[in-house]
């Protein structure tokens, strides 16, 4: 995998998740992230890390959070990875 080019930090809203049917909210809400992101980046790929994947399923399907804070990162090739802000760079 390329370096990272750049690099962003976004706190996604997600409410729109909860219009609806209750039972797909949190499906919803990581459509609604990968969208953020792939306007506000201005990538094709966007890959979404498992942290922020369990984080959005964490309450279960019906009761995302209302809003998410993300790392964002896109290499050379204009992939963009998604993590969580909090966690970040653990491990580099």
């Amino acid at each position: 995998m390329g370096e990272a080019v750049v690099e962003r930090i976004y706190t996604v809203p997600l409410g729109r998740a909860w219009a609806g049917d209750r039972r797909r909210r949190a499906a919803r809400a990581v459509r609604l992230l990968r969208e953020f992101i792939k306007r506000h980046m201005k990538a094709e790929v966007v890959i979404i890390g498992n942290d922020v994947n369990e984080e959005i399923w964490r309450r279960g399907i019906e009761k995302p959070p209302r809003k998410i804070r993300v790392r964002a990162e896109k290499d050379s090739e204009g992939k963009v990875t998604v993590t969580l802000a909090e966690r970040g760079r653990e491990g580099q």
